[in-house]
C-alpha cells in the first residue's frame, strides 16, 4: 500500500468518526461557544472529509499512487466524489433539524378527553383514570363529586394540575 493511500484512508476514517459523533449529537463544533452556527454544518464537513479520504484512497490505488502527480490526481477524484456527499449530508441534517413535529400536549388538552376508571374514585379522594391524549394512553389521578367504580366511562371536566383531573361519568 502506498503512503498516499494510507494518508487518504486516515482522512476518510477521521471524517467518518466525526460524522458519527456529529450525528449522535455531540456538538463538536460548539466547544468554544455554544452559539456558533455557520453556513456549513459539521455533518457536511465530516461527510466531505470521509468521502474525500476513501475516494482518494481508491483512486490512488487505481492510479498506482507512486508519484506526486498521481496523488494530486487521486485527491482531485476524491474531491469530485466528496462534493455531492457533503451537499447531501448538509441537506439531510438540515431536514432532520427543521422537521415539523406536533405540539407537546398541555393540561388544556386534557379537558374533554374520554377515558375509563382504573382505580375507584372515592367521594373525598383521588382514584385513577386512563385517557387518550394525542393518541397515547395516559394514566392520571382523578377526583369526582361522587364516587365512581372501576371500569366506568368518564369525561374530563377540568384539569386540576398536569397529572390530576376532575371527571364525570357519561
Amino acid at each position: 500500500m502506498a503512503a498516499g493511500t494510507l494518508i487518504f484512508l486516515i482522512i476518510g476514517g477521521a471524517g467518518v468518526a466525526v460524522l458519527a459523533l456529529a450525528l449522535l449529537g455531540t456538538e463538536l463544533a460548539h466547544i468554544g461557544n455554544p452559539d456558533i452556527d455557520g453556513p456549513i454544518s459539521l455533518e457536511a464537513v465530516a461527510a466531505f472529509a470521509g468521502v474525500l479520504g476513501f475516494g482518494g484512497a481508491i483512486a490512488n490505488e487505481l492510479l498506482g499512487g507512486g508519484g506526486v502527480g498521481q496523488i494530486v490526481a487521486a485527491g482531485t477524484l476524491g474531491t469530485l466524489a466528496a462534493v455531492p456527499a457533503g451537499w447531501l449530508a448538509s441537506r439531510i441534517s438540515r431536514a432532520a433539524r427543521n422537521m415539523r413535529t406536533d405540539a407537546t400536549p398541555t393540561r388544556n388538552d386534557l379537558v374533554g378527553a374520554l377515558g375509563v376508571v382504573v382505580t375507584p374514585i372515592p367521594t373525598a379522594g383521588y382514584g385513577e383514570v386512563r385517557v387518550r391524549i394525542a393518541g397515547q394512553p395516559v394514566k392520571l389521578n382523578a377526583k369526582s363529586e361522587r364516587p365512581i367504580a372501576t371500569g366506568a366511562q368518564i369525561f374530563v371536566v377540568e384539569a386540576l394540575s398536569e397529572t390530576s383531573v376532575l371527571v364525570e361519568t357519561y
